[in-house]
């Protein structure tokens, strides 16, 4: 963990320490598409390499109401936890869990840290409630497009927070608006709440409002790609969708002094739900599990419980976004049983099985390609080192408006450890390339203070497709992998050599500690490496 130029607390994959590249795939259709589509709509004066989706939280409280938790302050931190997947805008809803005709609600643009004061935790009373924090895929970065997203229906109001991108969503919103319902903005989020406002036509809800039944629905028109949290009254469910394309977990929390001891031996004084794990331990929850793709859980005072699973084609494999693993995620969250850490440092150990040197050093560009630098290092029997030495207190280079400055950004951030390098042969591991306009700089900057070769292994394979589940990459003809193979490419930055991981070894290093493997339940989205989409292509919009 490392205190970023932002000022949280975050590890190498994290908010600032990013400037890179890449995402996920698997599966279906084989494209090579040159239309525009949703994800590539222009987003403003984004000048990214590749950039994460969106964190959901949700937590409530067990027993009796009002309860002693600070639900709102506990959102918070979650959210804080999650600030590497979007740094946009962010928001917070509550509920007291008595009436269902208002949320108490607090949402706004920037960091977690610069929109939630203590004014604002405390009118945000309450004994459940959900968050977001957002970069924006489908809609663009405005206000009005800050979640969680509350509508009232005429049950009561109804909170929603999403992580992903809908991939069929023109017909859905043809579906919404066929109903005579009206829509505000292009957010994906405000069309999952009001596709959930009605009841679906063979649902009896004489005794109230069916929410699972209004969800299953949903989740039948939409089969990827989306984590959700929707809160209604004194309910929190927690969704995923069917091929498990984006990731949720279900935390317990747990007393204060409750240490190490087995979490199922542990009273819950409350259960949160999060995108990933890594912000349990400072709120004091731990562990439970992932929530299973197509899964619905229902989270109350009195705990959770499955209420339904929307089972995807027999035909289709789960797609899971591979590139959690490599890039997104923060490292010590858990994905299928495993840490991410463990991931990337296998890796770096199939990395270097597969494209061995002859060296007197590894080491990496901070902080993103340590795991996988130790990996290589372990793997090879090369003794790893640093040779960068990172600038915490300059801008993200990728926010500099032109290619010129955002190398000059890269020499800023950067300086060389000139006597771990000087007549040094140094393998230098990254997590990935995506424009290649940062790795440069840095080769010339190690080859200054005195590096005599200078060989570059990236932890994935080349990225060549854009991503229509949730992630912003850039267009393929911006993509370098698309323009350059590795050898070109190295001779471009001025590398003695450049090799990427394979994605058969990336696959086989993410399974390599997976506490199960069931061909059945496990699969991963690589279609940003090799073009082949789960669901197919995105219908084209109309709007």
């Amino acid at each position: 963990m490392a205190e970023s130029e932002c000022g949280n607390v975050c590890d190498a994959q994290s908010c600032c320490s990013r400037e890179r590249e890449v995402v996920a795939s698997s599966a279906a259709v084989k494209v090579f598409p040159n239309k525009i589509y949703k994800s590539e709509q222009p987003k403003g004066d984004h000048v990214t390499g590749m950039t994460c989706e969106c964190g959901v939280f949700g937590a409530i409280a067990c027993g009796e109401y009002p309860t002693q938790l600070d639900i709102a302050q506990m959102i918070c931190l979650g959210l804080v936890a999650l600030q590497h997947r979007g740094q946009e805008s962010a928001g917070i809803a509550t509920s007291l869990g008595k009436s269902s005709k208002n949320f108490n609600v607090h949402k706004g643009m920037g960091m977690i840290n610069n929109i939630f004061n203590d004014e604002a935790i405390r009118k945000l009373k309450g004994n459940l409630g959900i968050g977001h924090t957002r970069y924006s895929t489908a809609a663009a970065s405005e206000v009005v497009n800050c979640q969680p997203f509350v509508v009232h229906t005429a049950h009561g109001a109804l909170a929603i927070a999403h992580n992903g991108e809908l991939v069929n969503c023109e017909s859905l919103r043809r579906e919404v608006l066929e109903r005579g319902v009206g829509l505000s903005t292009h957010s994906d989020s405000e069309l999952i709440a009001q596709s959930l406002c009605c009841a679906p036509e063979d649902v009896s809800e004489h005794d109230g409002p069916n929410w699972p039944a209004r969800i299953r629905h949903f989740m039948t028109l939409a089969p990827l790609s989306y984590s959700l949290v929707v809160m209604h009254k004194d309910k929190i469910y927690a969704v995923r969708d069917s091929y498990g394309n984006r990731p949720l977990c279900l935390g317990k929390i747990v007393a204060f002094d409750a240490g190490h001891a087995n979490i199922e031996d542990q009273l819950a004084e409350g259960w949160v739900v999060s995108s990933e794990s890594c912000g349990f331990l400072s709120i004091g929850a731990r562990y439970v599990r992932e929530v299973e793709p197509g899964e619905i859980i229902e989270l109350s005072r009195n705990g959770y419980r499955t209420v339904d699973i929307v089972e995807r084609p027999d035909y289709k494999r789960m797609a899971f976004c591979i590139f959690e693993y490599v890039y997104f995620a923060r490292s010590d969250s858990m994905f299928e049983g495993q840490m991410v850490y463990s991931a990337r440092l296998q890796c770096g150990r199939q990395l270097a099985r597969e494209s061995p040197l002859d060296a007197d050093l590894v080491s990496s560009v901070p902080e993103s390609g340590t795991a996988a630098a130790h990996g290589y290092a372990r793997e090879s029997g090369l003794p790893f080192g640093e040779v960068l030495c990172k600038n915490r207190y300059v801008g993200r280079t990728f926010i500099q408006p032109s290619n010129r400055l955002r190398q000059l950004g890269v020499a800023k951030k950067f300086g060389a450890l000139a006597q771990n390098v000087e007549g040094k042969r140094i393998v230098l591991i990254d997590d990935s390339i995506v424009r290649g306009n940062t790795i440069g700089p840095i080769i010339k900057l190690l080859r200054d203070a005195g590096a005599i070769e200078v060989h570059i292994r990236i932890a994935s394979p080349p990225l060549q497709y854009p991503c229509y589940m949730g992630i912003n990459i850039p267009t393929r003809e911006e993509l370098i992998a698309n323009k350059l193979n590795a050898t070109q490419l190295a001779k471009h930055v001025g590398a003695d050599s450049l090799a990427y991981l394979s994605v058969e070894g990336l696959i086989k290093a993410v399974q390599m500690n997976k506490t199960h493997v069931n061909p059945l339940k496990s699969g991963y989205c690589t279609a940003c490496l090799t073009g082949e989409y789960p669901g197919g292509l995105p219908e084209e919009l109309s709007w």
